[in-house]
Order: structure tokens, then C-alpha cells, then sequence
């Protein structure tokens, strides 16, 4: 007689619905808010009260009336919160969820760096360290980048960091000369052009959607270069039914909910690896999640001088977008 087995998924899915539970459960006696960037994981996303790209969770963050911020997300971005919240705790599920293009700009390079133009504006890219943001005139992101640019006068010159994919392509969207750090993002520079032309021939109906930190030899196989957010909303009001998405493939899991008769396909890296996960990203789990709510821990901690610098050019985004 065959003996009945515990169904290993029945026991998962228990265990992440006893996670779930008691994460609303904290949620609702810290008067906390729980923020997820797109490229979460997906249980992750569905507990979270805000999902969105780092403009949107910028403008959650600075008009939130909840004690708490639990930010879902990497290092910077929780950082970010802290800056537009000082009298708020703000909690990160992983404090070693960093950001590979973060790090590739760092404050005592940077600062020669920005030495050598006093000419010029600095205008970083939201992906950077508070100490970044603090040597910076404005701050953008990948949605409003921009738009910021062209309210600057032609006469004005500028740095643009800490991207230089981003740069370049920004370069070409406003005809402005930029001078770029040369920084990148290890996923959004992983796609690889001889795949994705071979899944455009197995899929010739499919629009590719991509993200403009990624490299222009796969901007230009693009049919829309966008946000997270845009990604999410060209998709969305598309008539078409089948995509190829370079960016990070965390953002399919709203694509789908959104719009789940249509097909998403993860545009594919170039090793035989999940390189187009991001993996500091992916150190935030549910686990983690109902850990830092029931401990009150990780916390962000900022100097308040370093602070206030750095809220100046984020206050300035949020004033131009």
C-alpha cells in the first residue's frame, strides 16, 4: 500500500501564506507602509501596498503618513526614503542589497570626477549612494531623465551619471552634449543581441521592449525603450499580443497580472545563467520581509548633514517631474 506524502508545494504555499498573514499582521501594528520595486520577487510584490519603478516609489515615499517604511528593494532606494523621511524609521529586508551601478560610482572618484568641470550641472541618476546624490545638482531617473534635461538651457553644460548606457541614450533623445561617468548595471548590460535576433526570428510578431541602461546594440532591436514603468504601461495599451522585455524580468510578474492573455518572453543574457536577475534584489525574500518587520531591523541610518545634501537634488526632481 502507498504511503501518503506531505505535497512539498501544499507545504511551501502554507508556509507562505502564514508569512503573508502575519507580515499585514505587523503591518497593521507598526502603521507601517510596505514599498516593492518591480524586479522583487513575486511574493514579495503581492504583499507590498505600493509597486513601482524608483520615480514612483520616490513620490510614495515623500507622501506617505505611515510610521514606518519597509522598502522592498535595494540599498540606495531605501536610502532614498530615509532622505525625503527623517523622523520615519525606514527598514530594508537585506542591508547587503546593494546595486552593481551604485557601486560603480564611488564618492572619492566621483569627486575629482565632478572637480574637473565646476562649469558644469551635475544631474545623477537616482541609482547612487546618498553620498552621490549630495555632489549632485539634480537628481533623475530613468522616467522623468528626460524631461529634466530639456528644461536645463542649451548654454548650460552637464555630467550625466552615474549610467552611461542611460547617457548615451539620453545624448541621442536631446542632442545635448553630455559628459559621462562611465558607470553600468551588470543585468542591464548582460542581454545578448545574437539572442535576442534569434528569438525576434522564432517570434516575428513579438514588439521588444527595453530599458535604456541597456546596451545600444540592443536598444537599437527595440520597438520601445522605456521605464519599468513604461515598459508596464506600453505593454498594457499595446494592441499587440506577444513581447520580448529587456530588463529585469521581475517586472513581468505585473505584466501578467496586468494583461495575462498576452505572452511575456525575458529577453535572454548572454552566459547560460539567470544573469538577467538581479541578485541584489533577489536577497530580499518574504522570510526577510517578516524578519525586518518583527525586529524593527535593518534600519537605514543617515548623517543629517549628508542628508540634507542629498535631499536638495531630490527635491528638485520631484519639483521638475
Amino acid at each position: 500500500m502507498q504511503s501518503q506524502g506531505i505535497n512539498p508545494d501544499s507545504e511551501v504555499h502554507g508556509v507562505l501564506c502564514n508569512l503573508e498573514r502575519e507580515i499585514l499582521r505587523l503591518k497593521r501594528g507598526m502603521n507601517a507602509v510596505i514599498l516593492a520595486h518591480y524586479y522583487q520577487d513575486s511574493e514579495i510584490q503581492d504583499v507590498a501596498d505600493f509597486i513601482g519603478d524608483s520615480l514612483q516609489l520616490s513620490q510614495q515615499a515623500a507622501a506617505t503618513k505611515a510610521d514606518v517604511i519597509v522598502f522592498a528593494g535595494v540599498h540606495f532606494m531605501a536610502e532614498t526614503a530615509k532622505i525625503l523621511n527623517p523622523g520615519r524609521a525606514v527598514l530594508l529586508p537585506d542591508l547587503e542589497a546593494g546595486c552593481s551601478l551604485a557601486d560603480s560610482c564611488p564618492p572619492h572618484l566621483f569627486c575629482p570626477f565632478r572637480e574637473q568641470f565646476p562649469d558644469h550641472l551635475v544631474i545623477n541618476y537616482i541609482n547612487c549612494s546618498a553620498a552621490i546624490k549630495a555632489m549632485s545638482d539634480i537628481i533623475c531617473t530613468s522616467s522623468n531623465a528626460e524631461k529634466i534635461i530639456r528644461q536645463i538651457p542649451d548654454a548650460q553644460p552637464i555630467i550625466f551619471g552615474p549610467d552611461r548606457n542611460l547617457g548615451r541614450y539620453l545624448v541621442r533623445r536631446t542632442g545635448r552634449p553630455l559628459k559621462l561617468w562611465q558607470g553600468a548595471c551588470i543585468v542591464h548590460e548582460t542581454f545578448s543581441e545574437q539572442k535576442l535576433l534569434r528569438l525576434k526570428i522564432r517570434h516575428p510578431a513579438a514588439k521588444v521592449l527595453a530599458h535604456p541602461e541597456c546596451e545600444e546594440r540592443v536598444l537599437r532591436n527595440a520597438d520601445y525603450v522605456g521605464s519599468t514603468t513604461g515598459i508596464l504601461n506600453y505593454a498594457r495599451n499595446s494592441p499587440d499580443r506577444e513581447f520580448i522585455v529587456a530588463t529585469e524580468p521581475g517586472i513581468i510578474h505585473q505584466m501578467e497580472k496586468a494583461c495575462g492573455e498576452k505572452v511575456f518572453i525575458p529577453a535572454p543574457p548572454e552566459g547560460n545563467c539567470a544573469c538577467n536577475q538581479c541578485p541584489h534584489m533577489r536577497l530580499n525574500t518574504l522570510e526577510k520581509l517578516y524578519l525586518c518587520m518583527k525586529n524593527r531591523s535593518p534600519e537605514i541610518i543617515l548623517d543629517e548633514q549628508l542628508r540634507l545634501r542629498a535631499l536638495r537634488p531630490i527635491q528638485r526632481m520631484l519639483e521638475m517631474s
